[in-house]
Order: structure tokens, then sequence, then C-alpha cells
């Protein structure tokens, strides 16, 4: 009998592979970062090679580490960046240029002409999305026109569209399978909501042959499809059993299976989603309607996206210098019983729900002679939970129902001091699972479930764990006078690199 479940974890800033049991405990983990590149201001930029290798390598690490073999996988499962867009030749499988990730910023102008043309109403309605340069659909129409001749080979299929997943599956297939799933796909801004496919007006809209698209599928390749798919690991043959874009991954990782229930997950970006049922629930605060899975049968949820959460940290580190270690952040803020007046926006790459502001960009306010590097690290964590409370509120309007609890997930949820004032500022329980690591969990939950290694979504319920509830600890009325703050720290920085 197989005994474990191998998640691949394909992030903003590394590769992890992760093996997980029966109990949903990790058994062995391994990681490699890879390089950002940014050559000019407002674009990221990934190696697609490079995101591959280390990749792979950690596939080979985390076997090494458990002493496993391949014959020891019930289901490998794969859980990614979701907005990040490669394109490579179908015949050689190279790259033809940098993968542009989901933090660029070079299409602006784009969506800008799109939305002065009156576009936007009928994208979102179609695909529950807004015309932002963060999402899929520009930045392969700005390779497809940048790449000389690049357009003309896609039309003709020489060409392959992906995002993160499909990048993996087509290197794990051995160049057999061009795919991706429903929950990535719903990040392009060409998948229509309602039909899980691609929308031929979308397609036209932003000019992309379908011919270069990757086949959508469900996220649980079992319920409702032709079974799991075969990949390849270290030359042996395993099912692939789930796909899943990495917040719907830890959406579904949380054990958030009812509408209502939401999680947060605090990593490079902060991302928070709400279920919300088998219909898409469009939102009136400029929030997002996505795909959270399919198994069988799609779900939907809300969400409400931050560019720039646990990066603000990698700011503090390889930026400024204040801290040799992320992990060091929190005692450096421990260092000031609070903020000093201090706010900080960390808006590098503009800002996301519910401003969605392309032009803003990061500021410090409410400086003294007494700010000290104390004072910059509290702000620069604040600033974290100050963005996840802008989004809850409007999700709560836009859903007509309080929350009575927000899962949180990601690196970032380690910090106590982060976590307790996140619960401050929202006024409900903050709860922490035991396994932390629920993006590769959900992915795993999703081909475990495809291949019979767990029965039921009822057997997962009854494995999750919590490890620590911080309650709220300061009354309403201070928690609106520090998000008033913050509204106006946030007025500051909106439009900032705006051309005249």
């Amino acid at each position: 009998m197989s005994r474990y479940v191998l998640a691949l974890d394909q992030g903003t800033t590394s590769s992890r592979s992760i093996l997980f049991d029966h109990r949903g405990n990790i058994v062995a983990s391994a990681q490699r970062e890879f390089r950002q590149y940014f050559p000019q201001p407002g674009w990221v930029e990934h190696d697609a090679d490079e995101i591959w290798i280390s990749q792979a390598v950690t596939i080979a690490e985390v076997l090494a580490r458990a002493e496993a073999t391949p014959a020891d996988l019930a289901a490998v499962g794969i859980t990614n960046q979701r907005e990040t867009v490669v394109l490579w030749d179908r015949v050689t499988g190279h790259p033809l240029a940098p993968a542009i990730v989901w933090q660029d910023r070079r299409t602006a102008d784009h969506c800008d002409a799109l939305k002065a043309a009156g576009h936007e109403a009928r994208v979102s309605q179609r695909t529950g999305l807004l015309l932002d340069p963060y999402f899929s659909g520009t930045k392969i129409a700005w390779l497809l026109d940048s790449i000389p001749g690049a357009r003309a080979a896609a039309g003709r299929g020489e060409l392959c569209f992906g995002t993160v997943d499909s990048w993996l599956i087509w290197k794990l297939s051995e160049h057999r399978l061009h795919v991706t799933d429903v929950t990535n796909a719903s990040r392009t801004l060409l998948l229509d909501l309602r039909t899980g496919q691609w929308d031929e007006e979308m397609l036209e809209l932003f000019r992309v042959p379908r011919a270069c698209l990757p086949e959508v599928l469900p996220s649980s390749l079992g319920a409702g499809t032709s079974g799991p798919l075969e990949v390849s690991i270290e030359g042996v043959t395993v099912p692939l059993g789930g796909i899943a874009g990495d917040q719907q991954a830890a959406l579904f990782g949380q054990n958030c299976l009812h509408p209502g229930m939401a999680k947060n997950t605090y990593g490079t970006g902060c991302f928070m989603l709400m279920n919300t049922g088998d219909a898409p629930l469009m939102s009136k605060n400029r929030l997002l309607t996505t795909v959270a899975w399919d198994r069988g049968g799609r779900r939907y949820a809300l969400e409400g996206s931050v560019f720039v959460a646990g990066a603000v940290v990698q700011w503090l580190r390889d930026g400024l210098g204040l801290i040799e270690r992320s992990a060091d952040v929190e005692a450096l803020a421990e260092t000031v019983p609070d903020n000093g007046g201090m706010f900080l926006v960390p808006a590098f790459t503009g800002l996301g729900s519910p401003h969605w502001d392309a032009y803003a960009r990061g500021t410090m306010v409410g400086m003294s002679r007494g700010t000290t590097r104390g004072h910059i690290a509290r702000a620069a964590l604040e600033s974290i939970a100050f963005q996840s409370a802008e989004l809850l509120k409007a999700m709560q309007q836009d859903a007509g129902q309080d929350l009575i609890e927000l899962r949180v997930d990601g690196g970032a949820t380690a910090n106590d001091l982060l976590m307790q004032f996140q619960a401050d500022l929202l006024g409900v329980p903050v709860v922490r699972p035991r396994v932390t690591e629920t993006t590769a969990l959900g992915a795993a939950y999703l081909a475990g479930l495809a291949t019979g290694f767990w029965s039921s979504a009822e057997e997962l319920e009854s494995i999750w764990q919590v490890q620590r509830r911080f309650e709220p600890r300061i009354g309403r009325d201070r928690a609106a006078g520090l998000m008033e703050q913050w509204s106006r720290a946030v007025e500051r920085s909106r439009g900032w690199s705006r051309p005249d």
C-alpha cells in the first residue's frame, strides 16, 4: 500500500516538495529558493527553467529524507503561484522569454486602454476578475506582441502558454501533457466562470489564440473525469491526482468546505478567500470571484488579494538591511510597544483589493525624530494585518454575513505578534492549524481523494487540528481608529507613479 502523497508547492520565491501521510502529517519536506529578476521598474520576472530545476531538486531531496521511493507515492498534487505566465515552444520545450510574474505591472497601460474602451464590466461579468495587470490575459498578449513571430506561431499551435502548473506538468510528463485546472484557468481573464471553459469572447478581446492554451481539467482528477494523469518521478510512473492554484489549494487544505468559511494565507502576498458555494457571487466591493475547486462539481469563492505581505519583511532584510533573517522581524518589532504613529504602506507593485491601483507606490508616513528600526519593523508587520482587515470588511459586506473565525496559514503565521494584531483588528478569533503548510496540504488532499488515499471530505475534516486560537484583545473603537489612520496612509500612496 502506498504510504504518502507528494505535494509540489511552487511559489513566488521558492519551490517546495512535501510528503504527507494518512493523518495529513508532514513526513518530510525540501525547499529551494530561486532568483527574482527586476529588469525595469514595475517588471518582475522568473527564469522558467530555473523554476523547474529548483522543483525537480526538491523532489529528489524529499524522497531521500523520507527514505522513500516513487513506488511509495499514492499520488502527486501540484499547487502553484497562479497568474505567472510561461510561453514555450511545443517542439523544443524551451521557454521563449522570461516568465512574467503575477506581481508584474508592465501591462497597466493595456488594462487602462481596455477600461477606457468600456470593457471592464463585461470582463468582470464573464470572468469574475477586474482589468488589472495582475492577471494573465494581458501578460500573454504582451509576450505574443513582443516576441517576433510569436503571435503567428501561437495561432498555428506551435507554442504553449501556461501558468506554472502547466509548465511543471509539461516537464513532469516529458512533454506529453499540456493541461491546467479550472482554478488556475479562472485567473487568466480568459475563462467563463459559469462553464469552466475558455471564453471565445475573452480570447478575442485579449487576442489570445485558443491553439496555444492548455486543456482545462477539474482540480481533483477523480470524480467526473477519466481519472488521474500519469507523470514521471525519477523514471517511475506516478498518478497526478490534483492541481490547484495556491490560494484555492489553501482554502481546501484549511477544510473551508462549507459556504461562509474563510481563510487567509500569509505568503509573499496575502490572499483571503471565502467559500460561497456552488454559484459565483459577484462582488460589489471590487473583490474577485474565482473558482475554489472542482471535484466533479465546481465550488466558488470570493477573493481579496494583497500584493505585498511577507515580501515587506524580505525588503526589510534585503533592501534595508534591518534584519539578518526574516524570522528576526518579530523580536525587532517587539522592542517598541506600538508603531509610534508610523504607518508603512508596502505598495511596491501597486495596491490590490479593494483599491486596484497599479500606480500606487510604497509609502512611510508619521515618522518623527524618535522613529527607530523597531518602529519600522512593527509598521511593516502591521501593514500585513491592516491590508487583510480591509479585505475581510469588503468580503463580509458582499457575502451578507459576519465571519465567526478566520483560519490562517503560510509562513508569516508563525509570527505571534502579527497574528494577535490581526485578531485585534478583525474582532474575531484567528485560528492557526497544527499543519500550517495548508497550500501544499490542499494539493495533497485533492490528489489523495482522486486516488482513494483519503475516502471523503468528511475524513479530511476529522484529521484537521487547531494549534492556537488568537482572541481579540482590544475594543472595537480602538480598532476602528487604527483602521482610519491606515486609510489616511493608503491615500497618500495612491496614484504616485501615474504618468502626467
